[in-house]
């Protein structure tokens, strides 16, 4: 899926473990949400709304609200990884708090063309009810000890993305095995064959 901006490997990109840190995601190599029209494809590939969700009303607007939210997601994540808190840590923590009081999206069970039930948003999202779902997710990981245990920074070169490491012995050491993983074994592979060479 390439979108606006994003393209090859940092294509909107999915598995963060949380949809909240997928959100932060968005901000590396480069701004992702650079149109409305990416905005809305990350809101469908995060589960956020459904395939086939009206979202034509969404606007520039929207992409403001994400992006603080993003922003305010960012400090308390990384904030929460440092030795002490940050000092916008509780400003973060309150805005946060006032985003997830608006309700999520209602969800309803639809039969599909084929006769399964199939989820549909009772009506199309307001973005205050999408970003109240993003934060309320933001704060059940951080408030969840066995979830925020599992925090952890990409090793890869110049890589800030977080991820939630739920594998076996928690030694996953990259946000992607194909992105920043692969990028490891290259760069492993040429200085040994440069020692080689030496």
């Amino acid at each position: 899926m390439a979108l606006g901006t994003a393209t090859g490997a940092y294509d909107l990109r999915f598995g963060a473990g949380r949809i909240s840190l997928d959100l932060l995601a968005t901000s590396h190599p480069e701004e992702r949400f650079d149109s409305v029209e990416v905005l809305r494809a990350w809101i469908v590939g995060a589960g956020l709304a459904p395939p086939g969700t009206p979202l034509a009303h969404a606007d520039a607007a929207w992409l403001v609200g994400f992006r603080e939210l993003r922003g305010r997601i960012g400090q308390l994540v990384r904030g929460g990884l440092a030795p002490e808190p940050w000092p916008s840590y509780d400003i973060a923590l309150a805005r946060v708090n006032d985003i997830a009081r608006a309700a999520p999206p209602a969800p309803r069970a639809v039969r599909g063309e084929d006769g399964t039930l199939v989820r549909q948003l009772d009506h199309p999202p307001e973005c205050a009810a999408l970003l109240g779902a993003l934060a309320r997710d933001v704060l059940e990981l951080l408030t969840d000890p066995v979830a925020r245990a599992g925090l952890r920074e990409c090793e890869g070169d110049n890589c800030p993305i977080v991820y939630v490491d739920s594998s076996r012995g928690r030694r996953r050491r990259w946000c992607s095995s194909e992105v920043c993983g692969n990028r490891e074994r290259v760069a492993r592979h040429r200085r040994r064959a440069a020692l080689a060479r030496a």
